[in-house]
């Protein structure tokens, strides 16, 4: 996702075959819609941590704070609940998707379509440690911890044949490369039925795989519909998805059954016009307690992470019940 480098030009490339593909062979073609309509009225912004490189990911610390990762810098940080930041691992290899999992941070590395083999690594929060489970891996992007304890991650190299999403067993070490044959995918998130989940992909739609036939997915949402390249998301128990992109910065919120979808906020990005060259924009969002209610906190490559409260009514209880 580096701007400008070699591996951000390849999935340039990806993106733009993309469109002219409008979507996987053997899926239905996405109705041409209006551009995504502004839902920004009673959402209020404002910054938790700012300059601090590229983010790319991050995941709630269960205490108020945060864990994010910094793709050119090269990053694992923590952001405390008063919003002190402080990098915990450093010398990563464009670091991507992070999951916290009790006193564990899940994380991955080599994010980028033409990057060296990438990881799956595991920071212990206490001791410091960091152990690599997995090597190997080709261009691995978005993380998720399934209700099982299982992970799933997507990827989106191109140094060697899709991998599609893979999925990992921490408990066990048992490893299956190819869980999903969906090439490219990216965000990952569970669904409120919490027996299939959400994903994006480089073709520029939203699908839905049900974990038990996850060679069966389906499209939810896409292009034109959507003027997005879509990254990291997460879902809400009432069935509203919310997703980062690139294109304009934005958080787009999806209805899932329907698939429409509009934006609470645009402009998160880390270059102006005439310089835009995605990604460069919105990379994820994830839904944290906020007092008796709930917010998102995004993440941008113009390293911020900020904090997005819904208007009143507006419910979102994430689909994850663990959060």
């Amino acid at each position: 996702m580096t701007t400008g480098s070699k591996s951000g030009r390849i999935r340039a490339a990806i993106l733009a075959c993309a469109v002219a593909v409008g979507g996987l062979a053997g899926m239905p073609a996405t109705t041409a819609e209006p551009i995504a309509a502004s839902c920004a009225e009673g959402w209020t912004a404002d910054t938790v941590v700012s300059g601090v490189g590229n983010l790319e990911n991050l995941d709630s610390d269960g205490h108020g704070g945060f864990y994010v990762t910094g793709i050119l810098d090269g990053y694992l940080a923590h952001v405390d609940a008063a919003g002190r930041f402080e990098k915990v691992v450093t010398g990563l290899n464009h670091p991507a998707g992070v999951r916290v999992v009790g006193d564990s941070v899940y994380f991955l590395t080599g994010d980028g379509a033409a990057e060296p083999p990438g990881t799956l690594a595991r920071y212990d929060i206490g001791s410091g440690m960091v152990t690599t489970l997995l090597t190997g891996l080709n261009g691995p992007n978005g993380l998720l911890v399934l209700p099982d304890g299982d992970l799933l991650f997507s990827a989106l190299g191109l140094v060697g044949p899709p991998t599609g999403i893979s999925r990992y067993r921490p408990s066990t070490g048992e490893y299956t490369v190819t869980w999903s044959s969906l090439p490219w995918s990216n965000g990952l998130a569970l669904a409120p039925d919490g027996v299939s989940i959400f994903t994006d992909s480089a073709l520029l739609n939203i699908y839905r795989i049900p974990l038990d036939a996850p060679n069966n997915p389906t499209v939810v949402t896409g292009v034109p519909r959507l003027p997005v390249v879509p990254d990291d998301m997460e879902a809400t128990r009432a069935g509203a998805l919310f997703v980062a992109d690139h294109v304009l910065g934005a958080v787009y919120q999806v209805d899932t059954v329907t698939g429409a979808a509009c934006t609470i906020i645009t402009g998160l990005i880390k270059d102006a016009p005439p310089l835009q060259n995605p990604p460069h924009g919105a990379t994820s969002v994830r839904i944290v307690r906020d007092g008796e209610t709930w917010c998102m906190y995004v993440t941008s490559m113009d390293g911020t992470l900020r904090r997005l409260r819904p208007p009143p009514g507006l419910d979102l209880t994430p689909a994850d019940p663990r959060r």
